[in-house]
Parts: structure tokens; C-alpha cells; sequence
């Protein structure tokens, strides 16, 4: 974070630009609607949950915990190109160019359709060699499977509906998509006990249910969506001849391909050191299985200040590279670190003051596991305000074209530093050395994320990149990453 500081532009903001007014006030009216989007999405998790816990018991949660961790693998297969793609619609929104920002966005979402079907008829024939290879315990290997199964049912809608939203915050619009994941929540969280218990009209599905009800609220949050988008005539609304950019072009296939890959890994490596946890997890029993569950629940809600600040980052310094304007990068990313700090700190706080009410919503008061996941909640949880700075830097970079730099640094960091640390520490402290893994690879993470921030050579080539130059951005960053190989 070593740019000049940038004078404040007093001047009124235009709807969807991020460029100009004072960057602390841009990043919160920004970031607050993302944020409240991801507080929904998390509510609408925790209530999910509560109801499969307090419904169906123990091992149907355990299974959730276990289903979930997969779909979020296989999601990651897909979100990468959305994240390529948001750059460039920021960028051309930065740059005035809506036409460029709308035939990225539909060769995008195009692109992520197809795939995101292909990776759902597959994901529901492997299901059952997914699951054992996570070790699921057999009390809840059923349950698991008949979630999951259902769950990829909705995946080309929720992927779908993904790529609109994010292409709308690349756009500099938080506030359509908040509207349509808060119906969609609403939808979810009414349904889920209903088609559970079979209440009323209902049928009795179980734990199906829960996902059957998932599968109903994202078409609907979807369908509405669509509608809104051309009722209002958003700019990223396609046309005519327009709709032909839903067929993916070979040039912006190309840049989203490149960049996209490297994303897709990123969020893959996570997904994975998330299934290995989840598997050591296991091995240490169903009523573990369980509190880490619910442990996982409440860390939904201390990722998401940085979520939501990390997404607005990245779009305010996509926006600000297509206008011209790098030297507000700096600014941009210590708002972002200072916002991510003071924000998850406190939540982080908040969370473990109140930690045994909370984790009675999804174990009961009387479980066995309570004691387990308020453990791991005080070991682990602080781990998160590290992660925070960790997404705003990573952002940043991202939003400058460096995607193999936070590749690296996350495998470093996620395997041989936190399964090392596990690894070498569980025959001494047992059990702990699970939960005390994650912040130790949180604090590899951030000390090799401003290593590679604080690089000078990533900064001095953030520009305005033309649109059909995927190819020698590709070649920029691979040189970029060289450089910074050394100091890691």
C-alpha cells in the first residue's frame, strides 16, 4: 500500500460509477448493499440448517456440513470466469464503453451455462465416490446423498443467477441483486420446514425437502431477476442482434479462459483444503462432526464483511484502471484493510461472546456437542480478521490482472503450512491442531499477500487493458509472477 494518497473528488457520484467521490464513503455505499446480499445468503444457511438440526437431528446436519463443502468444490469450477468476467465489465464501465462491458458479460454467462450443467449432470452421477472419498460417516451418508443429489439440481439457476449479480456489482449496481437474494432467502427459509415435515398441502421429503426448497426459491429469485432487468433496462440487459454475445466469442473466451483459469483454481484450492478438513473432521467422530458444523455456520458471518468489502474493492479498482485513474488504487485498498479489520474484529467479538446461544440454535441446548464447537470457536475464530486483509489485497491485484500470484500464495499456504502444521502438531495436542491449523495458514496467507501487494511491478502496469489483448495481459502477469517468485 505504498501509492500516493489521492485527493478526495467532491463531486457527486453518477449511478454505477465508482470513480469518483471520496473513496471511504464509495467503498461503504458500495459494499453495504453486498454486504446485507451476503447476510441474507448466510441467514438463509443458518436458518436451513436450524431447521435440519432441530428437525431431522445430529447426523442430518453432519451431512449438510458434509454436502455443502462439496457443492461449494464444483461451484468453484464455475465462479472463476465470473470473477474474470466482472473485471472486464468494470473496466468497461470505467472506460465509458457499455457495449464492451455487455458482449463480455453475455460471452461470459454463456460460457458459465454450459458449463455449469455439464458440472451438475456429473456432480449428480459421482456423488456417492464424492462423499466416500470425504470419509462421510455412515449415519449420515444417506442423508448426505439425498441433499446433495437434489442441490445439483439447482446449479445451472444458481450459477446463472451468480453471473448476473456479479456482473451487475462489475457494473457498480449492488442494490438489484440485495432485492433478489432477499426474495429468494425469504422463499427458502418459508419452504424449507414445509416441504420437511410435509406440513399442510406439503409432501413429508426430509432432508430432501430442505434442498427441494432450495431448488424452488433460486428459479423463482431468478426468473424475477431477468424480469427486473429489462423492466428497468439495466445496462447489462441484452437485445436484438445483442443476443448473440451469449454465444461465446473467441476473443472473449480467450481473456476469460486465462484469466478465469487461475480464479477457478484459487477458489478450488480453498474447496478442496476445505473437503481435507472436513475429512479429518470426521475421523474424529459424528458429535465432532457436528460441532464443527455449527462452528462453520457462525464463520459464514465473520467472512462476510470481507466478502462484501472485497468484492467492493475489486470493482472500485476495476472501474478506476478502465478510467485512467491507478494511482487511486492505493486508496482504494487501505480503505478496504481498514473497513475488513474494524468490521470482522468486531463481529469476531460479538460471535464469541455469545457463542453458546447461538450454537444451541443448531445443536440444541442440551447436545454434547456444544462444549466441542465453543472450543473450536475460541481457537480458530480471530483467524478471520487476517482473511479479511488477506481478500482486499488479493482484490486489488485481481482487479490489476494478477491472478497467479494469490494462486500461488494460497497453495503455500493452505497445504504445506496449514496441513504441515497439523500434521506435525497432532500427535502433541490432538484434536487442537485442526482448529489451530486455520489460523496458522491464515497468517502464512497475509504475510505473503503484501509481499506480493507490495511489489512496485503489478502497480506500474495497471491500466486500461484493451479488450482484445487477453493474450499479452496473459503474458504480463506470468512475467509479473516471475518476479515475485524469489520474494515468496
Amino acid at each position: 500500500m505504498t501509492d500516493a494518497p489521492l485527493a478526495p473528488d467532491a463531486a457527486p457520484l453518477r449511478s454505477g460509477d465508482l470513480t469518483q467521490g471520496p473513496i471511504v464513503r464509495t467503498l461503504l455505499v458500495f459494499a453495504l448493499p453486498t454486504l446485507a446480499s451476503n447476510v441474507l445468503q448466510s441467514l438463509n444457511g443458518t436458518v436451513n440448517s436450524i431447521w435440519v438440526g432441530r428437525l431431522l437431528g445430529e447426523g442430518a446436519l453432519a451431512a449438510t456440513a458434509n454436502a455443502n463443502i462439496i457443492m461449494f468444490l464444483v461451484f468453484s469450477a464455475v465462479f472463476g470466469f465470473g470473477m474474470a468476467a466482472t473485471v472486464k465489465v468494470g473496466q468497461a464501465f470505467g472506460a465509458n464503453d457499455i457495449a464492451a462491458a455487455r458482449r463480455s458479460f453475455g460471452s461470459a454467462l454463456g460460457f458459465c451455462t454450459i458449463l455449469s450443467l455439464v458440472v451438475a449432470v456429473t456432480g449428480w452421477l459421482l456423488a456417492p465416490q464424492l462423499l466416500t472419498l470425504m470419509a462421510t460417516p455412515g449415519e449420515s451418508y444417506a442423508l448426505a446423498l439425498a441433499y446433495l443429489r437434489v442441490v445439483f439440481i439447482a446449479m445451472p439457476a444458481s450459477i446463472v443467477m451468480v453471473m448476473l449479480s456479479m456482473g451487475l456489482r462489475g457494473g457498480g449496481d449492488a442494490q438489484t441483486p440485495l432485492k433478489f437474494m432477499a426474495l429468494t432467502v425469504a422463499l427458502d427459509i418459508v419452504l424449507n420446514p414445509l416441504l420437511i415435515a410435509g406440513i399442510g398441502p406439503f409432501p413429508q421429503l426430509g432432508i430432501a425437502g430442505a434442498a427441494w426448497a432450495t431448488v424452488i426459491a433460486t428459479v423463482i429469485g431468478l426468473i424475477g431477476m431477468i424480469a427486473y432487468l429489462y423492466a428497468r433496462d439495466l445496462p447489462l440487459r441484452l437485445r436484438g442482434t445483442e443476443l448473440g454475445y451469449l454465444r461465446p466469442r473467441r476473443d472473449e473466451l480467450s481473456y476469460i479462459m486465462v484469466k478465469g483459469l487461475p480464479m477457478g483454481a484459487q477458489m478450488l484450492l480453498m474447496a478442496a483444503a476445505g473437503i481435507v478438513m472436513v475429512g479429518l473432521v470426521n475421523r474424529e467422530g459424528l458429535v465432532t462432526t457436528a460441532a464443527y458444523a455449527a462452528a462453520s455456520q457462525l464463520w459464514t458471518y465473520l467472512q462476510m464483511p470481507a466478502m462484501a468489502i472485497g468484492a467492493a474493492v475489486s470493482a472500485m479498482a476495476a472501474q478506476a484502471i478502465g478510467a485512467g485513474l491507478p494511482a487511486r488504487l492505493g486508496g482504494i485498498t487501505r480503505a478496504g484493510v481498514i473497513a475488513n479489520v474494524a468490521m470482522t474484529g468486531a463481529l469476531t467479538a460479538l460471535l464469541l461472546a455469545f457463542d453458546r446461544p447461538l450454537l444451541a440454535l443448531f445443536l440444541g441446548p442440551e447436545s454434547l456437542a456444544i462444549p466441542i464447537a465453543r472450543h473450536i470457536q475460541f481457537l480458530a475464530s480471530w483467524s478471520f480478521v487476517l482473511f479479511g486483509v488477506t481478500v482486499v489485497l488479493f482484490g486489488t491485484m485481481r482487479a490489476g490482472g494478477v491472478v497467479w500470484a494469490p494462486l500461488v500464495i494460497l497453495g503455500i499456504a493452505l497445504y504445506p503450512a496449514r496441513l504441515g502444521f497439523y500434521a506435525l502438531l497432532y500427535p502433541v495436542i490432538g484434536s487442537d491442531a485442526i482448529w489451530l491449523s486455520f489460523p496458522a495458514g491464515s497468517l502464512v496467507t497475509t504475510a505473503l499477500a503484501v509481499v506480493a501487494y507490495r511489489r512496485p511491478g503489478w502497480r506500474r502496469s495497471a491500466r486500461a487493458l484493451p479488450l482484445a489483448e487477453a493474450a499479452e495481459d496473459s503474458q504480463a502477469d506470468g512475467e509479473a509472477a516471475g518476479r515475485m517468485m524469489p520474494s515468496l
